[in-house]
């Protein structure tokens, strides 16, 4: 709960660890490449999931993050993508990036390293089996 300017404050600070982690997976100090990147993999990521368990990953989030997470989301127009080619084509065109297996596979690593392992074992284990192995290639 956002109680004072300073949880604001601190949730830009973390999400900006969060970007710097990524720019880094992806060997790039472009910021705003990163921050596409990780915009596209969590709406793409929150869809494939139920929304209980949607809800129990943003509960992980900053608060920053968890308005990416939840921005434009209608429960009611889930788009579920179970084939890893019209994940990845997805995943491209939103992040806009060429190489999305890649920065898929870098999305998950840094989600992995600021988010509880059993959150992630459970994320996980809702995606089919192709997309699982696209995000977990590292």
């Amino acid at each position: 709960m956002m109680r004072s300017v300073d949880a604001v404050e601190r949730s830009v600070h973390k999400t900006n660890e969060w970007l710097s982690d990524l720019a880094e997976e992806l060997g790039t100090d472009d910021r705003e490449a990163a921050w596409r990147v990780l915009r596209a993999y969590l709406t793409l990521l929150r869809d494939q999931l139920t929304i209980d368990e949607a809800a129990q990953l943003a509960a992980q989030l900053t608060i920053v993050l968890r308005g990416v997470f939840y921005e434009g989301f209608d429960p009611g127009e889930q788009e579920k993508l179970r084939d890893r080619g019209e994940f990845l084509a997805r995943f491209a065109e939103r992040a806009g990036v060429v190489a999305a297996a890649r920065a898929a596979e870098a999305a998950t690593a840094v989600l992995r390293r600021h988010v509880a392992a059993g959150e992630i074992d459970d994320v996980m284990s809702q995606l089919p089996s192709e997309l699982r192995e696209v995000l977990l290639a590292g």
